[in-house]
């Protein structure tokens, strides 16, 4: 069953949110409770901090089990497989990030 933009675009509560490493142990003091700041803390946290969630699979798990996007989780996923690193990085997953975000809300004004 699909989920609604609206539930994927909310704000969650703290402790669902996404919180940041560059490594176990090391939490960079950044955190995402939504969408749209999951996308603001990707131009903003250390390349190794997104280094280190991709591969671990931990943006695609809170997006698909806590937001409940799976076709984002799915496009996050890809890029795990190409083994994308750096700035490489953060710019394909900005973009990914967004163009999903730009989606949901334009599905959000036309079914209002």
């Amino acid at each position: 069953m699909a989920v609604s933009p609206s539930r994927i675009l909310r704000s969650v509560l703290r402790e669902e949110a996404f919180y940041f490493f560059t490594s176990i142990g090391n939490y960079t003091g950044q955190s995402a409770a939504s969408l749209d700041e999951f996308l603001q803390k990707i131009k903003e946290v250390n390349i190794k901090s997104l280094e280190f969630h991709l591969y671990r699979e931990d943006f695609e798990k809170w997006i698909a089990q806590t937001l409940g996007d799976a076709k984002l989780a799915e496009d996050i996923k890809g890029l795990r497989n190409m083994k994308v690193v750096g700035n490489a990085l953060r710019d394909r997953l900005y973009f990914l990030v967004s163009r999903r975000l730009k989606d949901l809300k334009s599905s959000l004004e036309t079914s209002t």
